[in-house]
């Protein structure tokens, strides 16, 4: 994808995801649009814990029926290290970056050589972590894959943005527009910018403590699962500029 404009590409779709209306047309959406980066399968899921099953936590799919069923047959989930370390970051990996022992986890080398059956060799994975444990992800896979430095802070929007609609559609009753007081979106508007806690406790004349209650609350009024989702509600609810 040679002289492309990541960061326009990635505003066009956000711009245009309140056109979609039903969690099908947002996927075919995400679908075309991670395409043009190589990827041929997404799956946004909640990752499960112990008591619960893969297939429970799905959000929305598009891979083949038939990895789809082996995955969730052989428990693919307990064993898969993009799982695992989708679990330990919250800054997005390729799947290559997800480590294992060959020697001592069969189970691992198992699902990547799966998965590799089903023109899914490469992959990119965007974790999403929640402000009460709740952990999701936005997974990508395909073979022959357009990943650089410039492209995957654009895959990284593109995947929380999607996400965030894709639950929003699934449940839009829960989190309507929120009412956040003047300085809770002055905390956001910091944190939109970078500013750490720290940083906006200093800006603000206030503690760190009180700056992250601040962003803690905005984030649940909002139905974030986490500080980057809070910011990303926020521009799209016009509550801050971006």
């Amino acid at each position: 994808m040679p002289a492309v404009d990541y960061g326009r590409e990635a505003l066009d779709f956000i711009e245009g995801l309140g056109a979609y209306g039903n969690v099908p047309d947002a996927m075919d959406a995400l679908a075309v649009t991670f395409g043009r980066y190589g990827f041929e399968h997404i799956i946004v899921t909640g990752l499960p814990n112990p008591d619960q099953r893969f297939s429970q936590m799905v959000l929305a799919k598009k891979w083949p029926a038939e990895w789809f069923s082996l995955y969730t047959e052989k428990s693919y989930d307990r064993v898969d290290p993009v799982i695992r370390k989708c679990r330990q970051t919250v800054n997005p990996f390729e799947w290559s970056e997800a480590p294992y022992d060959a020697e001592l986890e069969p189970g691992a080398v198992e699902v990547m050589r799966r998965a590799a059956d089903f023109r899914m060799s490469r992959g990119f994975v965007v974790p999403i972590h929640g402000l009460t444990g709740y952990e999701a992800g936005v997974s990508l896979g395909g073979v022959h894959l357009d990943l650089n430095v410039r492209s995957k802070p654009a895959l990284h929007l593109i995947a929380m943005y999607g996400f965030d609609h894709i639950r929003r559609l699934l449940a839009p009753s829960q989190h309507p527009s929120a009412r956040l007081t003047p300085r809770e979106r002055e905390v956001i508007t910091w944190a939109s910018q970078g500013k750490s806690a720290w940083e906006i406790g200093e800006i603000l004349n206030i503690t760190q403590r009180t700056a992250e209650e601040h962003l803690a609350t905005a984030a649940r009024k909002l139905g974030a699962v986490n500080r980057t989702h809070a910011v990303a509600i926020a521009i799209r609810q016009r509550i801050i500029n971006p």
